[in-house]
């Protein structure tokens, strides 16, 4: 396939790669040029000036940014890559942004006769880097069935979760479930330590029953250590929270927790802890 990819980020940068290696042809575009060209250097492919340009005679056009301004301008704006998209390609977009972008988004790109697809994944910057990404997508499903082989090459689960919009919905869940359990893993060991017990015993006996989770799993040490430079930002995360959050104002759900936990996001953002990882949870029980 010939393909574009914008946005090269922490996750952008290695999910591009991932498509150069199987075989894909690759343009990318970012807005430093520097990191494009760095790109280029280790995977091939070429660097285009703007996003019209990555997207001349793309099959698959992928974009991965900041928040729902950053998808207006790179897809929708002047030098947008829709504007370049050719009838019957495909636009995914795995930035997690609202469901309403995604909305808008589709309805332009179909007026072109162009797919959209609304592709948000999990599973950070080692997920990407090893070509292990959780991809939940909405949109039309023969847009899908159409993407979903080159999505592939940097996913290890590809869902069709529903309508445009709904790969966004999707997304906000996950968020919601991760920041409940990073909360919970944070008091667990808080307490465990305040109660003078020896964490890695702990972790050993509760991790074998219904109390296990990837966060456990993956951060236990690092979180009585101290550790957090690294993985998904705390500032990630409240952007993504907010998201949330406005979506329920409109749905009506009851995110009780969710708002208490971004409060506590809040509190070590405070602390200066903006790029920590968020399982940085646990530094404000520790003040």
């Amino acid at each position: 396939m010939r393909t574009a990819f914008i946005g090269l980020g922490v996750m952008g940068y290695p999910m591009a790669g991932h498509l150069a290696k199987a075989g894909h042809e690759v343009v990318v575009f970012n807005r430093t040029a520097s990191k494009a060209s760095r790109w280029c250097g280790e995977h091939g492919g070429s660097s285009a000036a703007t996003p019209a340009a990555a997207a001349q005679d793309a099959d698959v056009v992928f974009c991965c940014v900041g928040n729902d301004d950053d998808v207006r301008d790179v897809i929708l704006g002047d030098q947008g890559a829709l504007g370049n998209a050719g009838h019957g390609s495909i636009i995914v977009d795995h930035t997690t942004a609202s469901a309403s972008i995604a909305r808008e988004i589709h309805a332009a790109a179909a007026a072109r006769s162009v797919g959209f697809l609304d592709a948000p994944v999990s599973g950070g910057q080692a997920g990407a880097e090893a070509g292990q990404l959780t991809v939940m997508v909405g949109g039309d499903a023969d847009v899908f069935e159409r993407a979903s082989p080159v999505i592939d090459s940097f996913a290890k689960a590809i869902t069709h979760i529903g309508p445009v919009g709904s790969g966004q919905l999707a997304k906000m869940v996950n968020q919601i479930c991760i920041s409940g359990i990073v909360q919970g893993l944070s008091e667990g060991l808080h307490f465990a330590d305040q109660a003078g017990l020896d964490p890695a015993a702990v972790i050993e006996a509760i991790s074998k029953g219904a109390a296990q989770s990837w966060q456990m799993e993956n951060r236990w040490r690092t979180m009585v250590d101290g550790e957090f430079d690294f993985g998904f930002a705390v500032d990630w995360m409240r952007k993504d929270l907010g998201i949330a959050l406005d979506e329920a104002k409109s749905n009506g759900a009851q995110l009780e927790l969710t708002r208490l936990v971004d409060g506590f996001y809040a509190e070590v953002q405070a602390m200066g802890g903006n790029r920590w990882d968020t399982s940085s949870l646990i530094a404000r029980l520790k003040k």
